[in-house]
């Protein structure tokens, strides 16, 4: 949209001001919902923190961040830290500030903190086909039970992502012969809206299988979201939260007899490049369904889940 020749200083202010509220929605639009929220939590969380000892958030003085980061690291895990500087350098860049986060000084606390307390990730652990269909065998024709076997094994065998699988709508779904094939519009790694395929080829058992599955689920519902809220009368809602796939996790492996406290949402697609690297796909199969851009990132994936397996100290005498 072409924007008009202002007349006056105060119409060219009120253009400038248009046009970056509108850069700033393109910024936004650049990362995912998921992370526009996290960023935004984050943010305020830090700027609490400044507001209770008197000191500014924005901006925020190297020394500050400084402080920050010697005083959370103990309680707060690697990765919250590192989106939470992650959300303070955007939002001093947004507006029009260096950012603190890049200080010699603020990269050395950083380290130290890391040397000093480790950069472990108390990381959930991956699901196995057998857990799996634990979880899923119980199941019946109830409209939560059809819902929550369909959710379980499409996002397994798609090695979806939460954001992924609340994303679909019945129209993403098209079959044929050898499976389903879902269309997803926006994924952490495609926010440009091209949508990418994953096909899901029919299971070999009836009961584990994600196609069969899905296809009972969808005898429920006719358009919309694909996954959907059921309240306890059996009634479909809307479209479900993406931390509504992790209590469906936690609840169904729980009820399994399993451990609902090591498992979550991402445990079904971390379970699938596990399960696949166990039955001997090659990497380029594992991270075709998975759809991961880094090598790095998808073998660790796989070696979390298969540290065991034909492991050099087996069978040495010891």
């Amino acid at each position: 949209m072409l924007v008009p020749l202002p007349a006056t200083a105060l119409d060219t202010e009120a253009v400038l001001g248009a046009l970056a509220d509108k850069a700033r929605g393109y910024a936004n639009d650049a990362r995912s919902a998921n992370t526009v929220r996290a960023y935004e939590s984050d943010l305020r969380a830090f700027c609490s923190w400044c507001q209770a000892r008197g000191l500014r958030c924005l901006p925020a003085t190297a020394e500050t961040v400084s402080l920050y980061i010697a005083d959370v690291a103990e309680t707060m895990k690697p990765s919250t830290l590192q989106r939470r500087l992650a959300a303070i350098a955007v939002a001093h860049k947004a507006a029009g500030y260096e950012s603190p986060t890049s200080h010699e000084v603020v990269r050395s606390v950083l380290a130290g903190t890391r040397r000093r307390l480790g950069v472990a990730q108390g990381q959930k652990e991956a699901l196995g086909v057998d857990e799996l269909r634990t979880m899923v065998t119980p199941l019946g024709d109830s409209a939560i039970d059809l819902r929550d076997r369909a959710l379980l094994l499409v996002g397994f065998a798609g090695a979806m992502r939460r954001s992924e699988l609340v994303g679909l709508d019945v129209a993403d779904a098209r079959f044929e012969r050898a499976g389903v094939v879902l269309a997803l519009r926006r994924s952490k790694t495609n926010q440009q809206g091209n949508a990418e395929e994953i096909a899901i080829p029919y299971g070999s058992d009836v009961t584990t299988c994600p196609v069969r599955a899905l296809q009972a689920w969808l005898e429920r519902i006719d358009d919309g979201p694909l996954f959907r809220s059921i309240d306890r009368h059996g009634n479909i809602g809307g479209r479900l939260s993406d931390h509504s796939v992790a209590l469906v996790v936690k609840d169904r492996a729980a009820k399994a007899g399993l451990d609902a406290d090591k498992v979550a949402g991402h445990s079904l697609r971390s379970g699938f490049a596990t399960s696949a690297a166990r039955a001997g796909k090659s990497e380029a199969a594992i991270m075709r369904q998975t759809r991961h851009k880094s090598v790095i990132v998808a073998r660790r994936y796989i070696r979390q889940g298969t540290k065991w397996d034909d492991h050099a100290g087996h069978g040495i005498g010891l």
